[in-house]
């Protein structure tokens, strides 16, 4: 390991444990003189001077303790000469103290001049920290810091509520869907593909001739579709009337953020070669599909519908008047970004993406395939969503919001049978990979919004209520 890599973990070993300098009683802690800079947006110049006197104290107590403890052949535990300790463990006792001054000093420096540090220190790395033979160590670092933060009023923010009445051609509506999830797949022979057909398809890209990405036995939807990583909305209108055996160009544009580079911003021909084609045949209410359903009449069923699609609007109205404040914030709100966004921020960002949209129902699969979209071509909406961050935990702490251990399993628990898995296992597996400490700074925010929620200024606004896809 580097000389700097090691005096980063040895500062890392210590962070958040009282280290101090605590000596005996009655005597003062040691202050050790700190210079700090401006060294750009929210970063900060540290340089730390360890003086001679302190180097030497150090090195005599420890080079005592290890006098008291060394067991030397030839000599009583405690007894053995100061000289031979030092030449046997003179390099041992240097590089302990180097690593307990460093990570003293460091953190002093943090805490008296109250450094809200993200991520890891950077060294300066043509300086020596090593112990000097006489005279004291300098070093210096810089830190990325949380930014200052100068927000607007949160008095009176514009926010439209939608207001969305559930009518029964809705609930009709998610009642064929339902219908449709326990229906069944009947061939095709006499016709071609018409709107809501499942194709099974070969499809291959073209860029100037030359076929750059291809799926074989594909299956699509002939609804608004994505398609090789491009989103086709009228899919439905261009590969209607094509029969099996016959092939479909359809010209379309490669997306910027497309995951093959031969892709991004291209005229792309698509050729969609049908090979079978499946329409839905809708389940029929027969007392076998209520009883399967663990309902009792059709009635019963339309209710349970209902009263999901209440909760999925009411969700999604309170997640829009979120937004809207979120938005507001970021335009009036006057804050600078770390030049170097660290990795672990942006991967923050891209956790609190993820429980969000499995918070909405999104698939698992599909989740991961949106967040890859993001780490890829979306380096500007991380900071967007970084600035945020920032913002929002400012609130958060000038109200003081907190979110007990109740509330967070709470929410553990709907995103557990979401997944069908129980919630042990799902906070468990959270736990592991960090998203658990993302669903509590999530859910915090929240807490956060909905307080400046109560003291916006609320127009509410009619709006059609969208299309439900229903698992009664």
């Amino acid at each position: 390991m580097a000389e700097n890599e090691e005096t980063t973990a040895a500062i890392a070993s210590t962070e958040g444990s009282d280290t101090g300098v605590a000596v005996a009683d009655g005597e003062e802690t040691f202050q050790y003189p700190v210079t700090i800079e401006d060294a750009g947006p929210a970063t900060k110049k540290v340089s730390i001077e360890i003086p001679e006197e302190r180097i030497k104290t150090e090195l005599t107590k420890q080079l005592k303790e290890l006098r008291r403890e060394a067991a030397i052949p030839g000599f009583r535990v405690g007894h053995a000469p100061a000289k031979l300790i030092e030449k046997r463990f003179g390099g041992e006792i240097k590089e302990q103290v180097r690593r307990s001054l460093i990570s003293e000093s460091y953190q002093q420096a943090v805490e008296k001049n109250s450094l809200s540090v993200l991520g890891e220190p950077q060294f300066d790395v043509s300086a020596n920290i090593g112990l000097p033979d006489s005279g004291p160590l300098n070093y210096s670092f810089e830190v990325e810091v949380q930014p200052e933060i100068t927000l607007p009023s949160l008095i009176g923010i514009p926010v439209k509520k939608p207001k969305i009445e559930i009518k029964e051609e809705n609930v009709d509506q998610a009642m064929n869907n339902l219908r449709e999830q326990q229906g069944a797949l009947v061939p095709v022979e006499d016709r071609g593909v018409e709107p809501k057909d499942y194709i099974t398809a070969d499809v291959h890209l073209k860029v100037n001739g030359q076929v750059v990405a291809h799926q074989h036995d594909a299956q699509l939807v002939a609804r608004p579709a994505r398609i090789g990583g491009i989103e086709i909305a009228n899919f439905q209108d261009l590969i209607v009337g094509v029969k099996p055996g016959e092939t479909r160009l359809l010209n379309v544009k490669g997306p910027p953020n497309h995951p093959n580079e031969a892709v991004q911003n291209k005229d792309v021909l698509m050729e969609i070669a049908v090979k079978d084609i499946k329409r839905m045949e809708l389940a029929e209410i027969t007392p076998e599909f209520l009883e399967d359903l663990g309902f009792v009449s059709e009635q019963e069923i339309r209710d349970a519908l209902k009263e999901q699609m209440v909760e999925r609007i009411n969700y999604d109205v309170a997640q829009a008047q979120r937004e809207q404040i979120c938005k507001y914030l970021m335009e009036n709100t006057t804050l600078e970004l770390p030049t170097k966004l660290s990795m672990k921020q942006v991967d923050r960002v891209v956790q609190r993406k993820a429980i969000d949209l499995l918070t909405r129902g999104i698939p698992q699969q599909q989740v991961e395939a949106q967040l890859e979209q993001l780490r890829y071509g979306a380096a500007e909406e991380a900071a967007g969503e970084l600035k945020l961050f920032f913002i929002l935990q400012k609130i958060a702490n000038d109200q003081g919001n907190e979110v007990s251990e109740e509330e967070l399993n709470g929410r553990i628990s709907l995103l557990a049978a979401q997944r069908g898995e129980r919630p042990e296992k799902v906070k468990q597996e959270m736990a592991k990979d960090g998203s658990l400490a993302s669903l509590y700074i999530q859910m915090r925010e929240q807490k956060a919004l909905d307080q400046v929620l109560l003291s916006a200024q609320v127009e509410e606004v009619e709006v059609i209520p969208p299309a439900v896809s229903a698992s009664a």
